[in-house]
């Protein structure tokens, strides 16, 4: 009755993960404490959860075929440089302390959730000075957040989606497309790297997947039918109630 009762957790747990996750939202603010719930210990709760996510990818994809109309050049131009990254990140996570660049994780998602907020503003003046440098602080943060997630994972979503609107596309929901579909393409790499290197707790992550699968296909239509201006809130708040959660914790 117990894993029953915890494999109902973890399903529940993943739809709703995998609908805020592909929403715009942390999808392991929700995963990850569900993990932790049923006694995972911290590291081998990460990796379960990472492999967990990957089931994010094909409904996100499949809901958001109206956003990644046309997309398909910038795609393949992105996901290896993303795939990349979430491969590095792996490997550094099995092979350092778990704890060592956690310490700069509230902050970094405080500072992609106060730039989600400041989207508009910031936008605007780009718009204005020209986007110059644009491409290669896109290089960079797509490499670097794909690296993150791959070691870190939370809140990548929301720092990902902030780096887009900057520097790809000011189009809220369709710029939550393209942050799924990488996110996606680092967390596949990723957890074929944990699939290898690693112990990974199927146990867990069969009920979770099946949930974000779920989710995920939800995600996306929940986002198109939202206001940007209060989708954006909601995501924004929501990323700064975790970093301060992961700060005080």
């Amino acid at each position: 009755m117990i894993a029953i009762a915890e494999d109902g957790l973890l399903v529940a747990a993943g739809v709703l993960a995998g609908i805020v996750g592909t929403a715009g939202g942390i999808t392991s603010l929700i995963s990850y404490p569900a993990l932790l719930l049923v006694g995972i210990p911290a590291l081998p709760a990460t990796v379960a959860n990472t492999v967990a996510i990957v089931a994010c990818w094909p409904g996100s994809a499949a809901a958001s075929r109206p956003e990644l109309r046309g997309q398909g050049p910038w795609l393949r131009r992105w996901i290896p440089v993303a795939a990349a990254g979430g491969t590095g990140g792996s490997v550094l996570l099995l092979v350092t302390p778990a704890g060592v660049f956690g310490q700069v994780v509230p902050f970094l998602i405080a500072a992609g959730s106060l730039a989600l907020l400041l989207q508009p503003r910031i936008t605007a003046g780009s718009q204005e000075n020209g986007r110059r440098g644009a491409g290669l602080l896109l290089a960079a943060g797509v490499l670097a957040l794909a690296f993150y997630n791959g070691y870190f994972g939370a809140g990548a979503g929301v720092l990902t989606l902030s780096l887009l609107l900057l520097t790809a596309d000011s189009q809220l929901t369709r710029a939550n497309a393209l942050k799924n579909m990488l996110v996606g393409a680092a967390s596949i790499a990723s957890a074929v790297t944990f699939v290898i290197l690693a112990r990974v707790d199927w146990a867990v992550v069969a009920p979770l997947a099946a949930g974000m699968l779920a989710g995920s296909t939800l995600g996306p239509r929940v986002a198109r039918r939202m206001p940007p201006g209060l989708l954006r809130w909601l995501v924004a708040l929501m990323g700064l109630g975790f970093a301060i959660r992961l700060w005080v914790s």
